[in-house]
Parts: structure tokens; sequence; C-alpha cells
């Protein structure tokens, strides 16, 4: 050992060694330990020395994987605190109303989850009893992140305490009577009850990290204690293989968050089989957190295997777990003594003399049910562990079996995520199991009782008196509305004004805006600019030194522009949240921030900006998450648009945000054209969101990073601008304006693409004697909300205009409209053009190019529309057919 052949390179090679003679006197030891008492014992020798000098603080790298055993020993257990026996009837009522819930909803065919919860049960329980803090109490309560499939658990609990009614839970997923239950945890659809959408997988243990992170942001800029409110996020391990369940693993070590703990309930089981049917997924994870800098705690195995453990004096148990893949284990759970015998222990020699004097009983035991999970000992150390240790997040591996306590036919089937319902004896088999006190009697019909103690029973009395020491009902969700003043009118002055000679992006008008907000004394400290490391490509440098960026360590380096007016400051009380290149870590900063005034009571005033190509297409089902979540806040996608972007081709080439976003129902989607527009479309946001009746809506903005100069607002233009179109100028207004009976045509546009337009009015008029009026279209999205409500109201019998029809009714000649975005965008509101209506758009892929190149390559160049308005007229009749062919040649098309 002292010199192996054929020794690779090591790092050590390069540190100089200034006692040869003492490493070699190590190495020679432990040569002599593994030809004495083999390689095993040398392996463990190594082994807990490395332990040791973790433990000491020693700067060693460190082991990223330990024995396939519990963190936390029997003999070092605390103190239970609760009445176990309690706790086990609490657990075993709850069992059984989830699993009851699911299985009489199964007749409707509405599905649902029973194996889960089942083999989480203690985990939550444990939680519930004994943790989790509610928000009656100081602060916040914690923050807690359910899995979405557990949720008749929590339904169940929530049956137990009073909250939900026997009628609630027989419309598990049953919801369009206005009585029901949603299926996962939706915040929209039971606002008063959860918190956090989580059952998108992978997007629960993003979002509690950042709300953790959040935490800290909101402590460490004064603005909300948050020190006693911990992040719990209860997660499976199939979850864990969705990329965002461990993108920000890293962000959570580096920042230290040791107010974040997850919960892996590791029942070796995914949707279709097992997680690592040829591997052991709990090492894995244990890795993959400790590799992270994360603080891991195993609770694998019950208190049954710790007659195995104390036998086990050679080691070879340990061994044998360490070894046996998911699949196999899994397998053990459903077969007989016989099998485990020889299967297991028959391989090796050790093995097989240990399970000697192990009776039948014992192995099935441990084989078939004991799980660190299914103990409340166990999950109870594990959960103090996690709060006492401090410097770093918490994750906890805790093993289970699916489906456990529902009988043989479910637990650890592979099917048994599929399995919505359970019969008559399997119940029966199941209040037996369980000891609840259920009668035959009352499975009347064929049908499944609910069961509940009665209001006044000990177990109620028990669980309430728990909650109300922990701060009132879990999970549960509060909203005491703060509203936020109106800034005042000097911030949006400049805006409304216009640039007059100078050109002025509209990204850098609402960075400008923004920057002038969060100077307003009531609420500008509110305001959280969000981006994904391209603050300098939207001009938010300028917020750099004023604002700063947030990181809990302050700055601890000297900035390389620290001599330059605009540098890089870093701050523990930042307001910027610079997230590095990660649109979903920042989506996720968003939802924290969106949504600060129900979790905190604290409404903060977000903005998100972003290459508008990596929003709604990257991250669109954390968008949806957002919406569940109730959030509210300014989500903008700058460098909009198909042709804005100069030079960055296809995948950079945004043409169907506006489409995406027009999916969800609660983004208000606007694509401004000027700067005045986004002021005012701002301020109305503000009011909508922050003011004395808030909505439970988001706005997405688009901005472009095109230079124009920007026009002071007309007169009486707002509603059309917050409705989303209004005319911004008649041909009469033109220089040379056409003849009174002149043809004429309406052109409407969004974004950019108003500047098209205007150039298209003018060679219009100036060319062809054709009179265009010119329209503003600042939302299509808005549009056709106003439209689709209308005709909803005619099916309850009322008549209502759709503003578009009505706002256009009367005006003169066909209506084109155009776009940076594909046809759909635009065309979404045509059913309810009263004129003749056709648009044009950039449908396809994106190409670098000039901007003017791209837009002659998408048909929406000025000189394009005008064909394109010709060709309208031609068909009417109202200019000769000769005169688009003129035009295509005149201007080179």
């Amino acid at each position: 050992m002292s010199d192996p052949v054929g020794k690779l390179p090591s790092e050590l090679d390069q540190l100089p060694d200034r006692d040869t003679e003492e490493t070699a006197e190590w190495a020679q030891s432990l040569d002599a330990v593994a030809k004495a008492a083999g390689t095993r014992r040398a392996e463990y020798l190594l082994r807990r020395t490395l332990h040791h000098a973790e433990a000491a603080g020693l700067a060693l790298p460190k082991l990223l994987e330990t024995d396939y055993v519990n963190t936390i020993p029997t003999s070092a257990e605390p103190a239970f605190p609760g009445d176990e026996e309690m706790e086990a009837r609490i657990t075993a009522w709850n069992r059984w109303n989830a699993a009851a819930m699911v299985t009489r909803g199964s007749k409707y065919g509405v599905g649902g989850h029973i194996a889960t919860f089942a083999s989480a049960a203690w985990l939550y329980e444990t939680g519930f009893q004994h943790f989790f803090r509610g928000k009656e109490a100081d602060g916040s309560g914690d923050q807690l992140y359910i899995q979405g499939h557990a949720s008749p658990g929590i339904y169940a609990r929530a049956f137990l305490d009073g909250r939900i009614s026997e009628q609630q839970l027989d419309n598990f997923r049953q919801e369009s009577g206005g009585n029901g239950l949603p299926s996962y945890p939706h915040p929209r659809r039971l606002p008063w009850l959860w918190e956090f959408p989580t059952v998108s997988m992978g997007l629960g243990p993003l979002s509690a990290i950042y709300q953790a992170r959040f935490n800290r942001y909101l402590q460490n800029r004064n603005i909300k204690d948050t020190a006693n409110s911990h992040v719990w996020a209860f997660l499976g391990d199939g979850e864990m293989d969705e990329p965002e369940s461990t993108a920000a693993l890293a962000l959570a070590s580096r920042e230290r968050l040791d107010n974040l703990t997850f919960v892996i309930n590791c029942n070796l089981q995914r949707l279709d089989g097992p997680v690592r049917a040829n591997f052991r997924v709990v090492q894995e994870l244990e890795a993959q957190f400790r590799g992270a800098g994360w603080n891991v705690i195993k609770s694998l195995w019950g208190s049954a295997w710790d007659e195995l453990f104390q036998l086990d004096t050679t080691g070879a148990l340990v061994r044998r777990l360490r070894e046996v893949p998911d699949a196999q284990f899994q397998t053990y759970a459903t077969r007989d003594v016989a099998y485990i015998r020889q299967h297991f222990f028959g391989a090796s020699a050790e093995l097989v003399q240990l399970a000697a004097v192990l009776s039948d009983a014992k192995i099935a035991e441990c084989f078939h049910s004991s799980r660190g999970g299914h103990e409340p000992r166990k999950v109870y150390a594990a959960y103090k562990a996690a709060l006492e240790h401090k410097g770093a997040p918490t994750v906890i591996l805790a093993q289970t079996v699916k489906g456990y306590t529902l009988g043989a036919g479910f637990e650890s089937k592979n099917a048994n995520h599929q399995m919505k319902k359970l019969t008559i004896d399997e119940f029966k088999s199941m209040r037996d199991k369980l000891g609840l006190p259920i009668p035959d009697s009352a499975f009347a019909d064929g049908v499944v009782p609910y069961g509940h103690p009665g209001a006044d029973s000990p177990e109620v009395r028990y669980l309430n008196e728990r909650r109300a020491a922990l701060g009132g009902p879990a999970p549960a969700r509060k909203v005491h509305h703060v509203a936020l003043p109106a800034p005042a009118d000097r911030s949006f002055a400049p805006l409304i004004k216009g640039s007059g000679k100078q050109e002025m992006a509209t990204t850098m008008a609402f960075v400008r805006l923004v920057k002038d907000l969060m100077r307003d004394k009531e609420t500008g400290k509110r305001w959280v600019p969000i981006v994904p490391d391209e603050a300098r490509t939207f001009g938010m440098e300028s917020l750099f030194p004023s604002a700063g960026i947030y990181s809990p360590l302050g700055q601890t380096y000297e900035p390389v522009d620290r001599d330059q007016l605009m540098y890089y400051k870093e701050a523990k009380d930042g307001q910027i949240l610079n997230e590095g290149i990660t649109e979903a870590g920042a989506m996720a900063d968003f939802i924290a921030a969106c949504t600060s005034y129900a979790t905190h009571g604290e409404p903060m005033i977000p903005f998100y900006i972003f290459y508008s190509m990596f929003g709604w297409q990257r991250t669109a089902d954390q968008m949806w998450q957002l919406a569940d979540q109730l959030g509210k806040g300014f989500i903008v996608g700058a460098t909009a648009g198909r042709t804005t972007l100069t030079g960055e081709g296809l995948q950079h080439a945004d043409g169907h945000s506006h489409l995406i976003a027009s999916t969800n129902p609660a983004s208000l989607n606007y694509d401004p054209a000027f700067a005045y527009e986004i002021a005012v479309i701002v301020k109305d946001g503000l009011k909508r969101m922050y003011g004395e009746n808030p909505e439970d809506v988001f706005y997405y903005l688009t901005v472009y990073n095109e230079p124009k100069v920007q026009p002071a607002m007309p007169e009486g233009v707002e509603e059309g601008i917050l409705k989303g179109l209004y005319r911004f100028n008649e041909a009469s207004s033109l220089e040379n304006a056409p003849a009174a009976d002149a043809p004429k045509i309406q052109l409407m546009a969004s974004g950019t693409a108003i500047h098209w337009i205007l150039e298209a009015q003018a060679l219009l008029a100036a060319d062809w004697n054709v009179a265009a009026d010119v329209w503003s279209a600042t939302s299509w999205g808005e549009l056709r909300r106003d439209a689709l409500e209308c005709d909803e109201a005619l099916l309850r019998g009322e008549t209502r205009t759709p503003y578009v029809t009505r706002v256009l009714e009367g005006a003169p000649g066909p209506v084109l409209a155009v776009s940076d975005w594909m046809r759909q965008v635009p065309d979404q509101i045509s059913q309810w053009v009263p004129q003749d209506y056709t648009s044009l758009g950039t449908d396809g892929f994106g190409l670098s190019d000039t901007r003017e190149g791209a837009r002659r390559h998408f048909g929406v160049d000025a000189q394009s529309i005008v064909v394109a308005a010709l060709a309208q007229l031609a068909r009417r009749g109202e200019v000769p057919a000769s005169a688009v062919k003129e035009a295509r040649e005149r201007y080179g098309l």
C-alpha cells in the first residue's frame, strides 16, 4: 500500500512532504491492518478517521457516500416529546380517510393517488405534531411544500381538525359545483389552505430553495423578520430526476440556507417501477447533495433492524445492503421469508450465520415494513437534527414502503401509482391493521365509510392542542391585505412627455421608469429587480451602485470596475437579484417575491426582465405555477419580437411569446409601442395589483432595444392603452394628406411595428393617394379577453359589444394588422373586427440579419405593408389591380 504498483498521479504529489518518514509509517500501518485484519477492516478505519477529521473541522474533502445505514443511531435519538400512541391513532384516521376519499371518488372516474401518502404519512404527521409552525404565531410561520400526490392525506387531516367537511371529501376532484377539493395543492382553487403549487414535478424543490433565499432577502433588507420561518419541501425520490429538482442545490449551499429542509420520501418507486432499478437512489442522492454542500441525514431502517446491526460484527450486513439494488430490495418487500433467506442472506457465509439466529417473524418485519420513515421517533430525530444544523441546508433521505398499510395488494407493487381504490375486504383488513373502531355494519351498500373519532375526542383535542402550541392550523394560507399608496405622478412624467428629439428604446424607458419608482419614499424599497445575468444588456447597470446586488455575504472582494461610476456593487441589503444564467432560478425568485404579500404579509413589487425568447418558451410551466400561487408583479420580455434582435438568429428570435402568454388566464399581456404607453400600463398595474381592491393577476410587457424618438402622449388615449387599442393618428394629420375621397384603410400595429406602419402611412399617402389611419394595438390579448367576456355574457342573455368592435365601428376601409409576432398573435381579434381583416407577421424561424433585412424577409417592412394594403384595397375594387404589381416593382419586392 505504501508504494502501489501503477499508482496514478495525485494532487498530493504536487505538495512538498516535510516528513516522508512519518508519511511512510502511516502507510505501513494501514498495510499492516489490511494484512492482519483484512481489507474491510482497513476500509472501516479509514472511513472512521475521515469522519473524525470532518467532525474536528479539518480541511479535507468530504466523503460523498456513507454506509447504507441511519445517520443517527438509535442510541443517539432524542427523547420523543409526544404521546406516540395518540399520534398513531391520529395517523391511522388520516390514512383511512385518505384512502376512503380516493376510493369513493373512483366510482366517478376522477382518479386520485393512494400509495404516496400511505408511505409518507409519518413524515407529515411528525412534522404537523412537533415542527411545522403556523401563521398565528409571531412571524410568518413555516412554508410547507407538500408533495402533490400526497394531497389526500392533507385533506384527511383537515377533515379531522374540522376545516373540511365530509361533503368536500366526497367532492375530491369535482370542483365545478363550488364545494369540491382540487386534485393537488392549488392555491387558486383552495386559497385558504394551499400556499404552494408543487405537483408539476421539480418546480416544488426549485421554488422551495428560492423561497428560503427570499426569506433571507427580506430579513437582510430589514423588510420582515423571517428568522423563525423554516421552509420544508416534501419530495419523491423519483421526482429528483427532474432537472429543476437539483438545479439550485449549489445556491442553497453557497448561501448557507439552514432555514431549508428537503424531506425526500425514498420509497424506491416512481410512477412505473423502481427509481433506480439496478442501482441505489438513496446513495446517489446522498452523493449528489453532499457534493453540493448539503447536510445529509439518512433515516432508512426502523428499530426492528437494531438487532440485525448489533449482530453484524463483521460488517457483512452493511456491505450487503450497500450492494443490493433498489429493484431487488423492492422484491424482498413482497416475497416470503424463505426467499429472503436464500437471496439476501445467502450471499455470504457471514450472513447465513447471522440469519440463523433470526426468527422468521423478525426477518419479515425488517424486510416488509420496518423503515425509518415509518417510525415517528426516527423521523422526529431527523427533523430535530435538521433544525439544529447551522450553516447549510439539510436533506433527509427517509426510506419507506410505497403503499404502506394498504395491504399486500398495494405495498411495493410497480402498479400502485395507477391503483385508485381498495376493495371492501382490503379496507376491512386495513381497519384491523390500524386498529380503528369501524364496525362491519358501517360498510352499507358496499361503500367504504369515512371515519372520525368525534370533535371532542382525545385525538382531536390532542391534534388541536399541538397545532395551537405551534401557531395554528397548517397548512394554511392567510392574506392580510396591505394596500400600497400610488407612486407620485412625477415618476411617470418623463415618459408621458416623450423624449423630444432624443432616441430611446422602450427597454430603456421601462428601466428608467422603474429606477424613478425605486426612489419613491413610500414604495421604493418594495421593488425587486430580477435579472438572469443580463442587466447590462437591458441598461440596468445604473442600478448597481445605487440599489446594490443582493448577496448574503456582502462584497468580500474589490470589484475590478470599482473606479467607475456604475461599478458592480454587491451588498447584504442589495435590492437587485442578479441570478446568473438561470431563467428558471430567476422565475422562482419572481414567484417568491410575487407572493410575499400572502406568505409574509409584505407586498413586494417584483419585475423580472429577460430575453423574451427565454421567458414563456423556456419557463412557461413556472408561469402557470405563478398564476396558481396568485402572484402579482411585472414580467418584462426585453429585446422582443422576431426582427429587433439583430444578428442573434433562430433561437433568440421571439415571435410567439405573446401567443404562449395568451394561454394563461392570469397574465395581462401588453406589447406597448411608446414610452408613454409603458407609463400608463405600469401605473394601472400598480393600482390593480397593489391598490385597495387587488386582483390576482400579473403583467407581461414586451419591450424593444430599438432606439426611437418617443412622442408625447396624445390626450384622451389612456382608456385605449389599457383596453388594448386606440387611434394614434389619422391620415388627415399628415403634411401632404390624401384627398377626402381617397381610398381608405386602417393600419394597426403593436410594439416596434408601429414605426413600420407610420412609414407605410406616409408612403401610401405620397405614392398612392391612399388615406391610412394608424392605430396602436397595445394588447391583442386584452382585446380578445374582453371580446370573449362579451360572448359569454350573450349566453347569459346579456348584450355587450366588444371594445374592439365598438372602437372600430365606422372606421372606413379594411383593416390591416401588423406586428413583429407570428400572425396568430394579431389574428386573436379577427372575428370581432367589423371590417375586412388581414394581417402580416413574422411566421417561421428567425434568422441572423440586419433589422431591415429581416423585416424585408418576413414581409413586414414599410414597403411590404404598402403592397399588402394596396392588395387589400384592390380586392375591394378601390384601387386598380395594376397598382399592386407596380408597387412591388417600385419597392424591389
